[in-house]
């Protein structure tokens, strides 16, 4: 039989696996929260570094002084704790490498691959309203560049100068991006960046080249918004004579209206759907399908997830955030997570809701019986609130179910439960079942008055089970106290 045919990105991807130790990274910046789509990502690089038997490496790039703040770095590493996205390597800081990045960029200013420039912003602004006045494209004009045989202008008294780097002017870059396929870009559609500020601080393309370089990056996962960056980080890759990693652009996670999610539309961090009361095995779950199949399978574990990526089966379409579908994955994983372990992660939620609760024994059955009903903890929470706080019915659940001619039948309920000896869910269904048939009512009469008055709900699971899991005098003093 004629052996299956691979793939130009399997061919790709095995050739450089068999040179190079499997290296992953992520590497958010600390302006705000974990987003979603730097969590997927972060989710991605996890699950084929540990596919292949490599390391994970968390970065922080914070190179932006002004923005950056320990606060953002604190959420950064809860969220990537809660969803277990374990590191080998970090974190490692930008900033606490400045001295590194100075000393490469003083070697590419000796070797002619960077230079100073001492253009100013008003200079740089006339040079581009001059280009498109023109209909040219805006970009740096070289002022300063140093060339064979070019004079430069004079070296301006007290103008502290960025440093660009020297962009070949000729020539395409061409890479086989792991999930778009091969992408060109002719080094004309771009200029010479700036890869030193004027305080001194290196730039984001620059930093991150270094890095993968000394960290030994095998492979890059990252957003499709980075794919104008790689031309410029490959050829900084190519002049320091650095190994290139293999790019994969992952696309952008639409929100329900269509548009990118982003930090400055809705609540799109990672901790706030922990708030939520979401489970992490959810989110890794859910965050994993959004770009990326396995088949039809619509849930798996964690384990599962690392023996499937591979890398192949990404999408090079955009994934449309449905808040429907994670709650529906969520209540999957309710339902399959034990009675103890939710008792002990809704206890926070509880505590939102001024309760302090114990993970105890009691607990866990409030839970059995209740966790197939939600979608969340928070759900969850506010199902087991009513064993602690005094139930408030709403005005149009009482006026229709706890009428007049109902009334004897509750309080002979409770006359009848407050004479139990033994209290548990037998003894509870035979107390109700003696008073409907003394009464000559349907359980459904009786039933629904009672979750009212007690549970504070019309629906509930099964009566019996609902009211054995309270203290005893709780449900006869809330039937009396009609």
């Amino acid at each position: 039989m004629p052996e299956p045919e691979i793939g130009p990105v399997e061919i790709l991807k095995t050739q450089h696996t068999m040179t190079r130790k499997i290296r992953t990274r992520i590497a958010p910046s600390p302006t705000g929260f974990l987003h979603l789509g730097t969590a997927r990502t972060a989710l991605y690089s996890w699950a084929y570094a540990r596919h292949y038997g490599g390391e994970f490496i968390l970065r922080i790039e914070d190179t932006d002084v002004a923005r950056s703040t320990q606060d953002s770095v604190d959420q950064i590493l809860a969220a990537m704790k809660w969803l277990g996205l374990d590191y080998d390597e970090g974190p490692i800081y930008q900033m606490q490498r400045l001295d590194r990045y100075n000393a490469v960029i003083e070697q590419m200013i000796a070797a002619g691959t960077a230079y100073r420039c001492y253009c100013t912003p008003q200079e740089l602004e006339a040079m581009k309203a001059g280009q498109e006045s023109r209909g040219e494209k805006r970009r740096y004009d070289g002022t300063w560049r140093p060339e064979p045989g070019k004079t430069l202008p004079p070296v301006p008294a007290g103008l502290k100068p960025v440093v660009r780097f020297k962009n070949p002017l000729d020539g395409d870059v061409t890479w086989n991006d792991l999930v778009k396929g091969p992408i060109t870009i002719n080094n004309r559609e771009i200029d010479d960046l700036i890869i030193v500020r004027p305080d001194g601080i290196p730039t984001y393309n620059f930093c991150v080249v270094v890095d993968d370089w000394d960290m030994n990056i095998s492979h890059v996962f990252r957003g499709d918004e980075h794919v104008n960056n790689t031309p410029w980080q490959i050829n900084i890759f190519n002049a320091l004579g650095a190994p290139l990693p293999l790019f994969g652009h992952v696309p952008v996670i639409l929100g329900d209206d269509g548009q990118k999610l982003s930090k400055r539309r809705g609540a799109v961090s990672v901790t706030a759907y922990e708030e939520g009361g979401y489970l992490p095995e959810a989110m890794l779950n859910y965050l994993s399908r959004l770009g990326w199949s396995h088949g039809d399978d619509e849930l798996f574990s964690r384990e599962q997830l690392v023996q499937w990526f591979d890398g192949e089966h990404l999408s090079k379409s955009p994934a449309q955030w449905d808040p429907a579908k994670l709650s529906w994955v969520n209540a999957s994983y309710m339902k399959l997570a034990s009675d103890e372990r939710l008792a002990h992660l809704v206890l926070p939620h509880l505590a939102k809701l001024g309760i302090e609760a114990q993970a105890d024994g009691l607990l866990e059955q409030r839970v059995a019986l209740f966790k197939d009903r939600c979608a969340t903890l928070v759900e969850l929470a506010d199902w087991l609130k009513s064993y602690f706080q005094p139930v408030e019915a709403t005005e149009a659940d009482l006026a229709q179910h706890v009428t007049e001619a109902i009334l004897p039948a509750v309080a002979a309920l409770a006359d009848k439960l407050e004479s139990l000896t033994a209290w548990d869910k037998a003894a509870v269904q035979g107390a109700i079942k003696e008073v409907i048939t003394a009464q000559g009512i349907k359980m459904p009469q009786l039933a629904i008055p009672v979750r009212v008055l007690v549970f504070g709900r019309a629906q509930t699971p099964s009566l019996d089970a609902v009211l054995a899991l309270f203290e005893q005098k709780v449900v006869v003093e809330r039937l009396r106290g009609v």
